[in-house]
């Protein structure tokens, strides 16, 4: 784990930046913040970290916005991640560390590539599209901290606008995060660690609601994409170097 003054300011910019790109477009703190969470504390506190900050901005956000949840949908999602979180943690606390960075940059990548391609999938249709959502979506989650790209690929084959998908996938990451951090613990981080994550989370947040009212959406989730892509690449590149 990454000690001193230089280790907590990177820890803070890292969690600056994903707060604020979840609350410009609605989701991404995971996508842009894990692959280098990971490469920061290792990836069991990164990814649990990347699960309680994430989970604490859905809460945040889900105050304004409960009632447009779709009970419908969200409850064989949520049933379906609770089933495979445990399965997801497993991996996380089994294999050694290049494997890992492996891992979770695949998943990474594969999922932006996916979601960017806007791929129609008929399996992600109906009941049986959000079990199967759910389902990859709780191991990816407590696996690599990445649990939003099979939500997002399962609203857009049920054809959700954006005003429909950003309070549903709050509440999902509400939801599967703790779900994930209860399975994994809680991350091992330092008093003053803790201060520069909920400083930076606070302060993302202000820098998201402003640069919200400026940056066209279609623009704003082209760069959280290309940021989060980045991560995955790196860190299958750290594994490659690991191995």
């Amino acid at each position: 784990m990454t000690e001193g003054w230089a280790g907590d300011a990177l820890l803070a910019g890292i969690v600056l930046l994903g707060s604020s790109v979840q609350w410009l477009t609605g989701m991404g703190f995971a996508l842009v913040a894990v692959p280098a969470l990971v490469l920061l504390l290792g990836p069991v506190d990164g990814v649990v970290l990347a699960n309680c900050a994430a989970g604490a901005i859905s809460v945040v956000g889900l105050a304004g916005g409960w009632r447009r949840v779709r009970p419908a949908a969200m409850v064989p999602l949520c049933l379906a991640a609770a089933c495979t979180v445990p399965a997801g943690a497993w991996v996380t606390r089994r294999l050694p560390e290049p494997d890992l960075l492996l891992v979770m940059g695949a998943l990474v990548t594969v999922a932006v590539l996916l979601v960017m391609r806007g791929a129609r999938v008929a399996a992600l249709r109906g009941t049986k599209g959000a079990v199967a959502a759910g389902a990859v979506g709780g191991f990816m989650n407590s696996a690599a901290g990445v649990g939003g790209p099979p939500i997002s690929l399962y609203a857009l084959n049920a054809g959700w606008t954006v005003r429909e998908f950003v309070p549903n996938a709050q509440f999902y990451g509400v939801v599967v995060n703790a779900f994930s951090v209860a399975a994994n613990g809680a991350p091992r981080l330092a008093g003053a660690q803790w201060t520069a994550v909920a400083c930076a989370m606070a302060a993302g947040a202000l820098v998201g609601r402003s640069l919200a009212q400026r940056i066209p959406e279609k623009r704003a989730r082209l760069l959280v994409l290309t940021l989060a892509l980045t991560g995955g690449v790196t860190a299958v590149g750290k594994g490659l170097w690991g191995l």
